[in-house]
């Protein structure tokens, strides 16, 4: 089961990506909406990835013992 998730998150990683370059070439509106989706998402897990590290080096940072 947990492949069978994992196969259909990394076809719709996959599907933005193509939205996204099928976009930035001229596309239909559904495509650019797709893209927009996509490149939304990106932004927003960049942003997690960020505050989750912040967070993780003032856990481990200690206070020099």
């Amino acid at each position: 089961m947990g492949v069978l998730v994992l196969a259909g998150l990394l076809v719709l990683v996959v599907g933005g990506c193509v939205c996204v370059v099928w976009a930035s070439r001229g596309g239909p509106r559904w495509v650019r909406g797709v893209a927009s989706v996509t490149l939304v998402m990106g932004e927003l897990l960049r942003a997690s990835m960020k505050s989750n590290r912040r967070r993780s080096v003032n856990q481990t940072g200690g206070d020099g013992d």
